[in-house]
């Protein structure tokens, strides 16, 4: 007789071990069985959307609640990621750190393209320093943040992507800049950023809400710096509740958010590989194909 045995397992495969007996021996084959993260009981959708009219290479609207797809374009498809991958620089620094720790910002913080005016020996708190990072999608301000939990700061972003169960992500620096001119700072896929998203948002909501500013101040020990938010043009859109942006060469024009669909209602809506302005058309599709769903 046939035994069948689970001896490994997950998310995204199960590796079963078949038993057959053989002239008194067992022989052992084992079968592999892969599960996709888009399975049929986590993809129910809702939206009717023509995938053609978004400019995006990947896009979606997911419930974070019920954890269910609402609509997708190539979901899976590892992409790069951009400044996107501030979210989870800023996930695994407030995971660790309190907002009250004094940053003192170092030369090596400001070596990360872009200048938001910081100077080498500014102290501010750590809190203030991602709240502005964040809206602004300051590289200085993240680099800085992410040395405050120690120089593997790269290795806690991954150990936390596998926690997260976000399968085809990956993280080469904490602010998403492409490293060379063919290979991105991180990658990841739309699906996988939903899942960051949501878990950012349900961790340190504040810090998600404060991106939908017109603007950002930043107070140091040396005055102020004022910089416009990255999700500006999002600004007037009802129930807009956060996001972040993401543009590089490599990348294109990403854009992940979290909106009411209805009054208490959010869900998460993505989108990669786009252009730097088509992103805010695409995420603004979405969300009026998600509202007219309902």
């Amino acid at each position: 007789m046939k035994t069948l045995k689970t001896i490994w397992h997950h998310t995204t495969a199960t590796v079963l071990a078949v038993g057959i007996p053989v002239g008194g021996f067992a022989l052992g084959v084992f079968l592999v069985v892969f599960v996709t993260d888009v399975t049929p009981t986590a993809y129910a959708p809702r939206v009717s959307l023509d995938p053609a009219v978004i400019v995006g290479k990947a896009a979606l609207v997911y419930d974070p609640g019920t954890r269910v797809l609402w609509w997708q374009k190539s979901a899976n498809e590892e992409l790069p990621l951009a400044s996107l991958t501030k979210l989870m620089t800023a996930q695994v620094v407030l995971n660790q750190k309190s907002p009250a720790t004094a940053v003192t910002i170092t030369a090596r913080d400001l070596k990360p393209e872009g200048d938001w005016g910081f100077k080498v020996g500014q102290v501010i708190p750590l809190g203030d320093l991602l709240r502005f990072g964040l809206t602004v999608s300051s590289n200085d301000a993240l680099a800085a943040a992410a040395a405050t939990i120690g120089p593997d700061y790269v290795a806690q972003m991954n150990a936390e992507a596998d926690r997260l169960g976000l399968t085809h992500t990956h993280f080469l620096n904490p602010t998403g800049l492409d490293m060379t001119q063919s290979i991105a700072g991180a990658y990841g896929s739309a699906y996988d950023v939903a899942r960051l998203v949501a878990a950012f948002y349900q961790d340190h909501p504040d810090y998600l809400k404060v991106t939908t500013a017109q603007t950002s101040t930043l107070t140091t020990t040396s005055g102020d710096l004022v910089a416009v938010a990255t999700a500006a043009p999002l600004s007037d859109v009802p129930g807009f509740i956060g996001g972040k942006t993401g543009f590089t060469d490599l990348a294109g024009g990403n854009l992940a958010i979290v909106f009411d669909v209805e009054p208490g209602h959010p869900l998460v809506a993505v989108v990669l590989g786009s252009t730097e302005a088509g992103r805010f058309d695409d995420i603004k599709t979405l969300i009026n194909a998600a509202r007219s769903a309902q």
